[in-house]
């Protein structure tokens, strides 16, 4: 592939998802992008990038962003933000519970929903602990085709053997035909699952307690993670906390996130005033 054509895409990523495509994964273009030129009836990608140059249709457009789009997740994936979640976020709540007993929790990037059902299967085992409590899941992701697989919450016996614990897979899921496990509606239902693209306004999406971005700002340049990162601390309440990925860092970034001492990967709004609390 010519490096102009190269560059058509790479801009198009850019554009319409803040995506950054490097010339060393070029080579992901031929792989993902074929099954695209060919469901839309053209011969090659040098056939579609044509196309590109022109004013191409939205659905193409889609198309090819959701074909770029990275869908790795697993069930409880990267185990320790979770029990983070569970030992630290949690206990700060229940111990300092903010004024209406309602947690809003939103899953940026949220893929085929295996994080915000992991999340929601914490909160089932701890709502015995704090009564009166209510949870919200927003759960986002820029393809539409992963978001519709996520509502289904049917999966794969090789999706539910990744990293998804046993008593979770027999308390929480029935086995369906063609080896497919379900997830129980109890745990389906306290998920909301909502198109969104990083790059938008978000105060359409409210105010959250707790924002697990994870393993999605590696894609992104300094520039276009600082405004995520800053319009991220505009949907935060006050005392809420962040969740970045292991290889993810605010250091050079944003001034609005500092990390929580001990705890890699958990972020709070600078001056927040669970910085030095006990259970952080």
């Amino acid at each position: 592939m010519h490096i102009t054509d190269f560059d058509i895409y790479k801009d198009l990523l850019k554009q319409k998802s803040g995506l950054v495509l490097t010339q060393d994964k070029s080579y992901l273009l031929d792989s993902r992008l074929n099954p695209v030129a060919k469901k839309w009836g053209y011969e090659n990608i040098e056939a579609m990038t044509k196309v590109l140059r022109g004013v191409p249709p939205a659905d193409l457009v889609t198309d090819i962003i959701e074909a770029m789009t990275t869908n790795e997740t697993s069930f409880f994936r990267d185990i320790k933000p979770f029990e983070t979640f569970k030992d630290t976020v949690l206990k700060y709540y229940k111990e300092n519970p903010n004024h209406n007993r309602k947690l809003r929790i939103w899953c940026a990037a949220s893929s085929s929903g295996q994080e915000p059902y992991s999340i929601a299967m914490i909160l089932k085992e701890k709502s015995v602990e704090m009564p009166g409590w209510s949870f919200e899941i927003t759960a986002t992701d820029i393809s539409h085709e992963i978001l519709n697989q996520a509502r289904t919450a049917q999966y794969s016996q090789f999706e539910v053997q990744r990293g998804l614990p046993i008593t979770y897979l027999m308390n929480y899921f029935t086995q369906g035909e063609n080896e497919k496990w379900h997830l129980k509606d109890e745990i389906r239902n306290m998920v909301k699952f909502d198109y969104f693209n990083l790059l938008d306004p978000m105060t359409r999406l409210g105010q959250f307690d707790v924002i697990f971005c994870r393993n999605v700002l590696i894609y992104f340049d300094n520039e276009t993670k600082g405004e995520i990162l800053g319009n991220m601390s505009k949907q935060m309440f006050n005392d809420g906390f962040l969740f970045l990925g292991g290889a993810e860092t605010v250091i050079g970034i944003t001034d609005n996130f500092v990390s929580i001492p001990d705890r890699r990967g958990l972020y709070a709004l600078q001056g927040s005033k669970h910085l030095n609390s006990k259970a952080a």
